[in-house]
C-alpha cells in the first residue's frame, strides 16, 4: 500500500507541477485604446516569445514563480512586467508613444501618424542619435542613410548636407518647421545646433517647394525641438574625446503659474592643434562656441530664443589671432553670431501662424582674404486647415524678407528681396485603402518673378498597413546666392568669376516607394523601405574648377543634371534587446551638356549606414556599432599634372560605444573611427605656399609649370572629402532628475 500510495503522491505532483506551467494572457493597446497588432511579447524567464493578434491579444507561456515580460512595439516604449507563473490573464497592457515617435509634420504641416501620411517621411528620434555622441546637428545626421554631411574646406571645416547626392544648397534645414538655416547659415550655421535639442527629426528626400518655397529643391530635414512638458526637471550631458574636446550640454524646464519654459545651454571647446598628417595644418579646427536656448509655452502661444556665438580657425600650426588676415602665417579665422526668435499661436482650431526672424553677422578672414557678411531673414505664415468629408484642405500664406550684406565685389549694394507666396493642398481620402495628395504654389520673388512649383502624392496601404506603397512628383526651384552657399569661393587662391547673370534653378523629382513591415514567430519585428527616385535639374549652378586651376567660374548649365538612384533601409527590433539599423543608397549623378556626359565632384557612388544595438536590461547596459560607408567620389584637381587621386577611395569609418545606466546616470564610453581612416596627407595643394608666392602664372591666368612647382599647383584646401580626424575615443555622463 505504500508503495501504491508513494507512486500516487509522485505523480499528483509532476501533473501539478505541469499544471502550474501556465499561459499567461493579455492585450496591447496604445493610450487611445487601439489594439496593437505585431506587438512583441518576450519572457526572458523561459526565453519564449511571441506576437499580438490583430485585436491586440497575446499568449505566452509561463513558468513556475516569477516570469519577467518585455512587451515592446515599434514607435513605443518597451514595458517590462513582472508576474507570477500562475497569473493567468493580465488584462489591457497599456504602452506609451516614444516621445512622438510615429507623429510626423513636415509632409503636410499637420500632425499625422507616419503611417498615414502621403508623402513619405523618415523620422528620427533622441535616442538614435546617442549611437555616437556628437557636438553639433551637422555630424550628428552622417548615420541616416543618403543624408550626407559634405565638408567643404580642409582648413576651417565649414561644410552643408547633401541629400541623395544633390549639392548641399538644394537642402532645406527647418528648425521647428521654419526657415532659420538658410542662405549664410547654410555653410556657416549648421554646426551651432546642440544635438540636445532635438526631439525628433524628420527627412523628406525630393522637392518640398509646394509647402516650403525656395531651398527645398532636393529635400528637407525638419529639426523638430523638444517641448517643455516633455523634458526632464533637469539633465545635463557631458563628454570629452581623446583629443581633447568638451561638449556640454545644459537643460531645466520651469513653470511660471501657466507657463512652461524649457532653458538649454550648449558649450563646446576644442583648443588643442593637432597635425598628425604633417603637412603643417591643423588637421581639426579649433572651435569655442556657446549656445544658449529658451523655449516657452503658453496656451495657444510658443516662442522660443536661441543666440550662438563661435569662435573657430584653422591653418598653420604657429597661426594665432594676431596673424589675422596678414600674409605672414595662413589662417582662416571665422567669428560667427547669430540671434534667432520663432514661435507659433493657434488663432483658433483651424488657424495657426508661424514666424521667426534671424540675424547673422559673421567676421571672416580666409587668409589675406576678408569677408564680412550681414544677413537678416524675417518669416511670416498664415496657414488654415478643414476637414470636408474625404477631404482635408490647408490653405497658406508666406512672406519672407531677406536683407544680405557682404564686402565682396558681387555685392556692391545691400541686396534686399521679397518674397510673398501662396499655397493651396488638398488631401483627398479616396477609400479606406487609397489617399490622394495634390498641392501648387505660386510665389511672386521681388527680382525673378513668378514662380510656380505643383506636386502630386498618391498613396496605398493595406488592410493592417503592414504594407504601404508612395508614388509621389513634385518640382522645386532654387534662387542662388554663391558666396553664401560656397565656400569653396572664398578659400585658397582662386578667383571668381561669373560668365553671365544667375538665374534660379528648376527641377523635376518622381519618387516610388514601398514600406513592408514582416512579423517573425519569434517576436522580431522587420521593416523594409525601398525607394527609386529621379530628380532632373534644368539651369543648373554648377562651380567649373577644371577649366582655369586659378578660378571658380560660375554659369547657368546648358543642358540638364540628372540625379537617380536607389535607397534601401532594413529595420528590425527584436524583444531580446537586440536593435538593428541598415541603409544603403545608390546614386547616379550626371551632368549632360552638348551630347556629353560629365560627372559632378563630390557626389558619392555610393553611401551606406548601418547601427546593431543590444540592451542587456539588469543591469541595463547598451551596447552599439555603428557606422559609415561612403563610396567613390570625383575629386577637383588642379590640372593635368596633378598626380593627387582623381576619386575618392571607399571610406568605412565605424563607431563603438558601450552605455551603462544606474538610476539617474548613464555612463557612456566607445571609440569613434576605429579603423583611423584619414584623408592622405597631401590634400591641401602646396601646403608650404599658401599665399602662392612661388607660383608663376600665364597671360591666360595658367599656372606656369616651373623647377619649384613641376605640377603647377596653387595652394588649395577644397580637395576634400572626409575629416583628417583619425581614430579618437570618449567618455561621457548623463545625469537627470525626474
Amino acid at each position: 500500500m505504500s508503495v501504491k500510495h508513494n507512486t500516487i503522491c509522485v505523480l499528483f505532483f509532476i501533473f501539478s507541477n505541469i499544471s502550474l506551467a501556465q499561459t499567461i494572457k493579455g492585450v496591447v493597446k496604445d493610450q487611445d485604446n487601439n489594439s496593437l497588432f505585431g506587438a512583441t511579447v518576450y519572457n526572458s524567464t523561459n526565453s519564449k516569445s511571441t506576437i499580438s493578434n490583430e485585436d491586440g491579444t497575446f499568449s505566452i507561456e509561463s513558468e513556475i514563480g516569477e516570469n519577467k515580460l518585455i512587451v515592446s512595439y515599434v514607435g513605443f516604449t518597451p514595458k517590462i512586467i513582472y508576474v507570477e507563473g500562475n497569473s493567468s490573464d493580465l488584462g489591457i497592457i497599456v504602452l506609451e508613444t516614444n516621445s512622438l515617435d510615429e507623429i510626423v509634420i513636415s509632409g503636410t504641416l499637420r500632425q499625422v501618424s507616419k503611417l498615414k501620411s502621403a508623402v513619405q517621411i523618415e523620422l528620427y528620434t533622441a535616442d538614435f542619435f546617442r549611437a555616437t555622441p556628437k557636438a553639433s546637428f551637422f555630424e550628428a545626421i552622417e548615420g541616416i542613410n543618403g543624408v550626407r554631411p559634405q565638408l567643404n574646406c580642409n582648413i576651417c571645416n565649414t561644410g552643408d548636407i547633401h541629400i541623395n547626392g544633390q549639392e548641399g544648397a538644394n537642402t532645406m534645414v527647418l528648425i521647428d518647421g521654419l526657415p532659420l538655416v538658410s542662405g549664410l547659415s547654410t555653410v556657416y550655421g549648421l554646426s551651432g545646433i546642440p544635438q540636445s535639442l532635438i526631439q525628433q527629426l524628420e527627412v523628406i528626400k525630393g522637392p518640398a517647394s509646394t509647402l516650403y518655397g525656395s531651398e527645398a529643391i532636393g529635400g528637407v530635414i525638419n529639426l523638430i525641438t523638444k517641448l517643455p512638458e516633455n523634458v526632464q526637471p533637469f539633465n545635463i550631458e557631458t563628454y570629452t574625446t581623446s583629443w581633447g574636446e568638451l561638449n556640454v550640454d545644459l537643460g531645466a524646464k520651469y513653470t511660471l503659474k501657466t507657463i512652461q519654459g524649457l532653458i538649454g545651454v550648449n558649450y563646446f571647446n576644442y583648443s588643442n592643434p593637432i597635425d598628425n598628417n604633417g603637412d603643417g595644418f591643423t588637421d581639426l579646427t579649433l572651435q569655442h562656441r556657446i549656445s544658449i536656448f529658451n523655449k516657452i509655452k503658453a496656451k495657444k502661444n510658443s516662442v522660443a530664443f536661441r543666440y550662438f556665438y563661435e569662435d573657430r580657425w584653422g591653418g598653420e600650426m604657429n597661426w594665432n589671432s594676431d596673424y589675422r588676415g596678414g600674409d605672414q602665417v595662413y589662417g582662416e579665422s571665422i567669428y560667427t553670431s547669430r540671434i534667432e526668435v520663432f514661435g507659433k499661436y493657434d488663432v483658433s482650431e483651424n488657424i495657426f501662424l508661424q514666424y521667426s526672424l534671424n540675424n547673422h553677422d559673421q567676421n571672416s578672414v580666409y587668409g589675406t582674404t576678408s569677408y564680412n557678411a550681414l544677413q537678416t531673414i524675417g518669416f511670416l505664415q498664415g496657414v488654415y486647415s478643414k476637414t470636408l468629408k474625404n477631404h482635408n484642405l490647408l490653405l497658406g500664406a508666406t512672406y519672407r524678407y531677406t536683407s544680405y550684406d557682404d564686402n565682396t565685389p558681387a555685392t556692391a549694394t545691400k541686396d534686399v528681396t521679397y518674397l510673398p507666396g501662396l499655397f493651396v493642398q488638398d488631401e483627398w481620402k479616396l477609400n479606406d485603402s487609397q489617399t490622394l495628395l495634390s498641392g501648387i504654389r505660386y510665389d511672386k520673388n521681388s527680382i525673378y518673378g513668378d514662380i510656380w512649383t505643383p506636386r502630386l502624392n498618391y498613396k496605398w496601404a493595406s488592410k493592417d498597413e503592414s504594407a504601404i506603397m508612395r508614388l509621389g512628383f513634385g518640382t522645386g526651384y532654387r534662387v542662388v546666392n554663391v558666396f553664401t552657399e560656397d565656400h569653396a569661393a572664398l578659400t585658397g587662391a582662386r578667383e571668381v568669376v561669373f560668365t553671365e547673370a544667375i538665374l534660379p534653378e528648376k527641377s523635376w523629382n518622381i519618387n516610388v516607394n514601398w514600406n513592408q513591415k514582416l512579423y517573425s514567430k519569434y517576436g522580431t519585428i522587420f521593416d523594409l523601405d525601398l525607394s527609386v527616385f529621379k530628380t532632373v535639374f534644368s539651369n543648373r549652378i554648377l562651380p567649373d574648377y577644371e577649366t582655369n586651376p586659378n578660378q571658380i567660374i560660375y554659369s547657368n548649365l546648358d543642358g540638364k543634371s540628372v540625379t537617380q538612384g536607389v535607397t534601401l533601409n532594413i529595420n528590425s527590433l527584436s524583444a531580446n534587446g537586440l536593435k538593428v539599423n541598415l541603409g544603403a543608397t545608390f546614386i547616379d549623378s550626371k551632368i549632360i551638356k552638348n551630347n556629353e556626359t560629365e560627372y559632378p565632384f563630390l557626389t558619392e557612388k555610393f553611401s551606406g549606414n548601418y547601427r546593431i544595438s543590444y540592451t542587456i536590461y539588469n543591469p541595463k547596459i547598451i551596447f552599439d556599432l555603428s557606422g559609415t560607408v561612403i563610396g567613390p567620389m570625383k575629386l577637383p584637381l588642379l590640372g593635368a599634372l596633378d598626380t593627387r587621386d582623381s576619386h575618392s577611395p571607399v571610406i568605412n569609418i565605424m563607431n563603438i560605444q558601450s552605455t551603462y545606466s544606474y538610476k539617474e546616470f548613464e555612463l557612456y564610453a566607445g571609440i569613434k573611427n576605429i579603423f583611423n581612416f584619414k584623408p592622405p596627407s597631401n590634400s591641401i595643394a602646396r601646403a608650404f605656399d599658401p599665399f602662392d608666392k612661388g607660383v608663376e602664372f600665364g597671360a591666360n591666368g595658367q599656372v606656369i609649370a616651373t623647377p619649384n612647382n613641376p605640377k603647377a599647383l596653387t595652394f588649395d584646401p577644397s580637395y576634400v572629402y572626409y575629416s583628417n580626424q583619425g581614430i579618437n575615443g570618449f567618455l561621457g555622463l548623463r545625469y537627470q532628475i525626474k
